[in-house]
C-alpha cells in the first residue's frame, strides 16, 4: 500500500477545532508509519478546490463536530466520488442527532437512559421556571444536561439540585438551541470501539473511564492526568459481552461504517446503557478509539491503513 496517496481532514471552525487538529496530527503520521503518503488539509474555504485538482486517493475526515459529524462534509466527498473512510452522510446525520439515535436504539430493545428533548424556544414561549418545574417533576434528579447535537462533552452538565438547574440549562445552550435532558445513571463510564474487518463489524476491548472530578468533561477529556483509563475495562463477562453486542448493534442499527465508538454507563447491577455513538472518534494521546485499538493489540496505523482499502474497494 505504499503507492496510496490518502488526504487526512481536521480543524474545521466548530467548537472542536484543536481536538480535530490534534487527532488529524496523529493519524497522519500513524498512516505515515503504516506507509502510506498522507497530505494533511485543513476544511476552510480552498478545500474544495484541492480536492477537485488533487483528487487523492482516499480522504480521512478528521473532524469533530459540526461539518465533521453531520454529514456535510461526507455529502461534498460523495458529490466528488472521492472514496472516504467513514459513516455516510445520511447515517451521519442519524447518528449526530442524540435524541434521534437514542429513539431508534430504544426502538430495538436497547437500554437507554430516558430522556427529554427542550429547545430554547420553549423556554421563551412558556417561560423558563414552569418548565424547569415540569422537566423535575417529571423526571427528578439527578440529571445529564448536553446539546442534543455536538461532542467532546462541551456544554455537558450534571445537575443534582434544582436551584442548579437554571444555570446549568443556560450553559448547555451556549453550545446549541436545544438541551437532550437525561436522565443519569450512576455507574462505571465505559467506551467502546467498533471496527469493520472483511467479516462485519467488531466490538474492541472497552475501556473505563475514571476521572478525578467525577465528570468526564471536556477539560477531564482532554487535559493529560485528570483522568485515569483502563484498557481493557475489568468489569464482569456478562457486563463485557453486553457492552460489546451493544457497540456492534448500535453500528449497525444506525447504518455506520467502518469505525465507530459507543459510549455507555454499567450500572450497579451490571446492566449497560448507550449514551451515545460518535462517527469521527477522536485520535488524540488522551482519546479513547486509540486505547481501544492499542487494547486489541493493533495499531492505529494498522486499523486506518486497513479501513483505507475498504473504502476504496467498497
Amino acid at each position: 500500500m505504499t503507492d496510496r496517496w490518502v488526504a487526512v481532514l481536521s480543524g474545521g471552525l466548530s467548537h472542536e477545532r484543536d481536538i480535530s487538529l490534534r487527532s488529524g496530527r496523529r493519524l497522519s503520521a500513524a498512516l505515515r508509519s503504516a506507509g502510506l503518503t498522507v497530505t494533511e488539509q485543513d476544511a476552510d474555504h480552498d478545500l474544495l478546490h484541492r480536492l477537485r485538482n488533487e483528487r487523492p486517493d482516499a480522504v480521512l475526515v478528521a473532524l469533530h463536530g459540526g461539518e465533521g459529524e453531520n454529514g456535510a462534509i461526507q455529502s461534498i466527498l460523495e458529490l466528488l466520488d472521492i472514496p472516504y473512510v467513514g459513516t455516510d452522510s445520511r447515517a451521519c446525520r442519524r447518528a449526530w442527532d442524540k435524541p434521534t439515535a437514542k429513539a431508534e436504539l430504544a426502538r430495538a430493545g436497547l437500554n437507554t437512559p430516558d430522556w427529554m428533548v427542550l429547545p430554547q424556544s420553549t423556554f421563551r414561549e412558556l417561560g423558563a421556571q414552569p418548565v424547569l418545574d415540569a422537566l423535575v417533576d417529571k423526571m427528578g434528579l439527578p440529571l445529564m444536561l448536553k446539546p442534543v447535537q455536538g461532542g467532546s462533552a462541551l456544554g455537558a452538565r450534571v445537575v443534582r439540585d434544582r436551584a442548579e438547574l437554571p444555570s446549568a440549562m443556560m450553559g448547555t445552550f451556549a453550545y446549541g438551541d436545544t438541551v437532550l435532558a437525561e436522565k443519569l445513571v450512576e455507574g462505571t463510564e465505559i467506551a467502546i470501539g467498533v471496527v469493520e474487518d472483511p467479516d462485519g463489524p467488531h466490538a474492541l476491548p472497552p475501556v473505563r473511564i475514571e476521572p478525578a472530578n467525577g465528570i468526564f468533561d471536556y477539560t477531564a477529556r482532554y487535559t493529560a492526568g485528570l483522568t485515569s483509563y483502563q484498557a481493557p475495562a475489568e468489569l464482569s463477562a456478562e457486563a463485557t459481552a453486553e457492552a460489546s453486542e451493544l457497540a456492534v448493534s448500535a453500528h449497525r442499527l444506525l447504518g455506520l461504517r467502518h469505525v465507530s465508538r459507543t459510549d455507555a454507563i454499567v450500572d450497579a447491577a451490571g446492566r449497560v446503557h448507550f449514551l451515545e455513538v460518535n462517527v469521527s472518534p477522536g485520535l488524540t494521546k488522551t482519546s479513547l478509539l486509540p486505547m481501544t485499538i492499542e487494547a486489541a493489540e493493533r495499531s492505529v496505523g494498522e486499523v486506518f491503513s486497513k479501513l483505507v482499502e475498504r473504502a476504496i474497494h467498497s
